[in-house]
This record gives structure tokens, C-alpha cells and sequence, in this order.
């Protein structure tokens, strides 16, 4: 502890700060993942059959859903942040906050989680897939039983990625009022010149992310069938 208060002299004075700011960090991670991955997993699938030579081929749908991801990829989050602020008040009641950060946090990784588990199940073995139509399998039994099945390690692979990003969003998201560690490191830390205060939150976003990718790892290898 003497050596902590001799390099972080400011934090240590701030431990239910950093405690709180770790909570919402988690929270918006936590929230955000659930629902993005809900509906980016949704649109990637649809990417996935509905795409030319896909099992349910329709140009139109995979076009309009092609065209949603790739829009909303290209706005830079900050932007994104502001552009939406009517419809985050809309659903939450307010533009500021941990709460009313999810909000542009599911709109801004929803469509990279969609074209992540696009291109993981494109990796699909297409025998298999031909395999599973020859003996009557439905669109439905094709979807669940081959390509979220034999798809499942690079879908982790493709979760991890998005979760990784995502924490890098709730820094940004935090930086300009959404609360959690990126609020702590800027608004306190950067804006008081503590410096240790912004490197001790940065230590803890790595913690967080190496635990993600470590858990991550261990569950795609135990699940990777070419392992």
C-alpha cells in the first residue's frame, strides 16, 4: 500500500470513486452486449442466408440489411453520440449518463457484431451445409444445427473482438458524460492533470480486457472441432 500511495497519490483517496466508475463501466459493457449481440447476431445471420447463393436468397432484404451496417459503421462514435442525443432522450429520458450511453453504444456495435458473425459463418464448410439440405433439412435446422453449430469458435473469436471494441466505446462514451472509467481518466484525471488517477484507469480497462480475451481463448479452443 505505501508503494501504491507513493505512485498514485490521487487515486488512493479515490477508491469509491474508481469501485463506482469499474461498476458502470461493466454495467454499460454488460447491458450493451446483450442487446447489441442479440440483434448484431440476428442481422449477421440474416447477412448470411439472405446473401447470393445463400439458402434463403433475397437481394432485397440482404441489401437493405448490407447497406445498415455499412452506414452505420462509418459514422465515428463521437459523431454517432450527438447525431442520435434526440432519440436517446426519447428512450431514456435524458442524453447523459451511464444508462443513456447504451443507447448509441448498441446502435454503434450492433452492426460490427453483424458483420463479424457474417464473416464467421462464411467460414462454414459449404459441403456441410449441402450435406444438411440432401437429407431435408429446414432453413431453420441449417441455421441452428450447422452454421451457429460448426460457426460456434469463430463466433466466440468474433465476440471477443466486439466486446474488446465495446469497452473501448464505453471509455469514449464516458469521456463526454456517460460515466465509468473513460469519464474518471479524462474528467478527473486528464482535466486535474492526475495523471496516475487516468493511468490507474487505464490499468484497469487492460485488466478487464485481458480477462475477456483470456476467457475467450480458452472457451474457442475448447469448442474449435480443427483444434
Amino acid at each position: 500500500m505505501s508503494w501504491f500511495a507513493k505512485y498514485f497519490p490521487n487515486a488512493v483517496t479515490m477508491k469509491s470513486d474508481f469501485i463506482q466508475a469499474t461498476g458502470e463501466t461493466l454495467y454499460m459493457t454488460l447491458i450493451t452486449a446483450v442487446v447489441a449481440g442479440i440483434l448484431g447476431m440476428i442481422i449477421g445471420v440474416g447477412l448470411i442466408v439472405t446473401q447470393p447463393g445463400g439458402i434463403l436468397e433475397n437481394r432485397i432484404i440482404y441489401n437493405i440489411f448490407d447497406k445498415i451496417v455499412n452506414l452505420c459503421r462509418s459514422i465515428p462514435f463521437v459523431i454517432l453520440l450527438a447525431v442520435i442525443a434526440p432519440l436517446t432522450r426519447l428512450i431514456v429520458g435524458t442524453a447523459i449518463g451511464t444508462t443513456a450511453a447504451i443507447v448509441p453504444l448498441v446502435i454503434g456495435s450492433a452492426p460490427f457484431y453483424a458483420r463479424q458473425i457474417q464473416n464467421a459463418l462464411a467460414e462454414v464448410d459449404h459441403g456441410v451445409i449441402e450435406a444438411a439440405e440432401s437429407v431435408g433439412s429446414g432453413p431453420m435446422g441449417i441455421i441452428f444445427r450447422v452454421y451457429l453449430k460448426e460457426g460456434l469458435a469463430d463466433i466466440i473469436r468474433s465476440s471477443v473482438l466486439t466486446l474488446i471494441s465495446l469497452i473501448d466505446l464505453t471509455a469514449m462514451a464516458g469521456a463526454i458524460g456517460g460515466g465509468g472509467l473513460g469519464n474518471l481518466a479524462i474528467n478527473v484525471g486528464y482535466s486535474r492533470f492526475e495523471t496516475d488517477v487516468t493511468v490507474l484507469a487505464m490499468l484497469i480497462i487492460l485488466v478487464i480486457v485481458f480477462a475477456i480475451q483470456l476467457v475467450g481463448d480458452l472457451l474457442a479452443r475448447r469448442v474449435d472441432h480443427t483444434a
